[in-house]
């Protein structure tokens, strides 16, 4: 049974730099980096982990993110949940994976990143081929996963577009507020804006790559699972399309 990773001053891990991170890692060798239900241990899960899902989501509009060190916990939530809609499903239980919820190895966007329509058909090809039946009930699951995980990420993103707003309204009549002050808070709320469009198109290109693979697997192997797999498809388009509805918002535009 692996130890609990404990760090020089007792804690674990709250605040800690990537290099200790990796570090950590390395001394966990022979375990799994992964807990329970594909998600990275407890020891190794620190407060601001996905922080870098927003300096990513505004980079890749060519916006900068904000200096603020400190997040709501809304924020911080925000950043948690989108994450787990903004990766692939097949890059859930890797052993590596937290590596990828830290975002370590990836270059920083200049353009959103797309996913690739046939990577998902390309992982549940070469993991299910036995069964056509396992395959089947792969994508269903995924499918209904990602309806599951919807609603609330959109019910705390809608608190912090709420505090958003408010937070602007503030800076509109505050007396005592810096340029940078300034120019961070609107960086920060062009954030979270910028992660709800994020997750919104990452959805919409999932749902098309769900919709590849079983097209994929009706030629390859009909079943009559294939209208189960068809409804749960169906059910997450729907979902994506009562959220996702309207455009994301135009960011703010940072003062001079």
């Amino acid at each position: 049974m692996c130890p609990r990773q404990r760090w020089p001053d007792g804690s674990r891990g709250r605040h800690l730099p990537w290099a200790v991170i990796v570090v950590g890692a390395v001394l966990l060798a022979g375990c799994a980096l992964n807990g329970d239900f594909d998600r990275p241990r407890p020891s190794l899960v620190t407060d601001n982990m996905h922080a870098w899902v927003g300096r990513d989501a505004v980079a890749s509009i060519g916006l900068p993110a904000s200096d603020f060190r400190v997040m709501t916990d809304d924020e911080r939530q925000l950043r948690d949940l989108a994450y787990a809609m903004i990766a692939p499903p097949y890059d859930r239980n890797r052993w590596d994976s937290v590596f990828r919820e830290y975002g370590l190895g990836r270059p920083a966007p200049r353009e959103p990143v797309k996913i690739d329509r046939a990577a998902y058909w390309v992982r549940l090809n070469d993991e299910y081929r036995r069964s056509e039946a396992s395959g089947y009930a792969q994508l269903i699951t995924d499918a209904r996963n990602d309806v599951v995980r919807i609603e609330p990420f959109f019910a705390i993103a809608a608190r912090v577009a709420d505090m958003d707003r408010k937070r602007a309204k503030v800076l509109a009549v505050a007396s005592t507020v810096s340029g940078p002050e300034y120019d961070n808070a609107l960086f920060r709320n062009n954030e979270n804006t910028a992660i709800v469009a994020w997750v919104c198109r990452a959805l919409k290109e999932r749902t098309s790559s769900y919709g590849y693979a079983l097209e994929r697997l009706v030629i390859r192997t009909p079943s009559p699972l294939a209208v189960d797999t068809e409804r749960a498809i169906a059910m997450l388009s729907s979902r994506i399309g009562q959220y996702c509805q309207v455009g994301a918002r135009g960011v703010v535009v940072a003062k001079d």
